[in-house]
């Protein structure tokens, strides 16, 4: 389960973020384009912007189910 103690710096504010435990596997990039980047020194992925419809809520979910090492998190 994602630490919300530990997020990435790089996360924007909101309930949704990626922690330090991210392995940068690109999973999360795939399933949610619209919510989640890769940080320029490629060593892990990001929330770049909170999911604003159904649509994003549901690829962040299936994101956060799909993450190999549990680094997705929701706080909301």
């Amino acid at each position: 389960m994602a630490d919300p103690e530990d997020k990435q710096e790089l996360n924007v504010p909101g309930p949704w973020y990626v922690d330090t435990e991210c392995i940068n596997c690109d999973v999360c990039r795939e399933t949610a384009p619209e919510n989640f980047k890769e940080a320029e020194d490629d060593e892990y992925s990001y929330v770049f912007k909170q999911p604003e419809n159904d649509e994003e809520v549901a690829a962040c979910e299936e994101a956060m189910e799909e993450c190999p090492v549990e680094a997705i998190g929701n706080d909301g």
